[in-house]
């Protein structure tokens, strides 16, 4: 939880109201239950957060795009698009889903999506704000830094928020292997961690499980 008043600190400045599921895991929490294969924590936050779409009124969702960098931001792409299909499935209504990168470009978005993609330029006001509130995330600063560094300040003043036309299947979409298998080799090579969390023992069993969970609502 070392981040998560920081990240409240800059929700509660854009007039944001946490759900029911914010803040529930710490990353470690998160690496452990992949690892242990905890897939019925997964599952069990799938079903939360499709509760929570519904009795909110949400009317679209938008979060990380899976990229391989980091598990975690790829199996909350898991939750994210199984809490989705549920609503629908329960015949409340479909929900459109978008994602966006956190380390590719930011305004990356392949041409056949870019009809149906969100796209929102930022006047000079909230380019500002965007940019002070990045900087004032202290846990954050190193990858603020390095994220300014290769895509320079200005390509931040565009929002990209992408259609997602994927489910739970991620091959394709995140390198082979993914970057988060080489540096876990790394960090367990160095002693600072027991296990590497991969794709194929970690995460796909993660896919599965929501896939089937899908499938008891037909």
């Amino acid at each position: 939880m070392a981040r998560l008043a920081s990240t409240t600190a800059v929700l509660k400045a854009t007039g944001c109201r946490p759900g029911k599921i914010y803040g529930r895991l710490t990353d470690v929490q998160t690496y452990t239950a992949m690892l242990d294969a905890r897939c019925d924590l997964f599952t069990n936050l799938a079903e939360e957060l499709a509760s929570a779409l519904v009795d909110d009124r949400i009317d679209y969702v938008a979060g990380d795009a899976p990229e391989g960098f980091n598990p975690t931001h790829d199996v909350c792409r898991l939750v994210i698009n199984a809490a989705v299909e549920l609503v629908r499935r329960r015949g409340r209504r479909r929900l459109p889903g978008f994602d966006f990168l956190l380390e590719g470009p930011p305004a990356g978005c392949p041409e056949a999506l870019r009809p149906r993609a969100l796209m929102l330029r930022l006047d000079d006001e909230a380019f500002a704000r965007k940019i002070r509130a990045a900087r004032a995330y202290p846990e954050l600063r190193d990858e603020v830094d390095s994220a300014l560094r290769e895509h320079r300040e200005e390509a931040f003043r565009l929002e990209c928020l992408r259609p997602v036309e994927y489910a739970l299947d991620l091959q394709g979409l995140i390198g082979n292997p993914p970057f988060y298998e080489s540096y876990g080799e790394k960090q367990v090579a160095a002693g600072r961690y027991d296990r590497v969390v991969r794709h194929r023992q970690h995460v796909v069993p993660i896919a599965a499980a929501l896939r089937a969970r899908l499938a008891v609502q037909g």
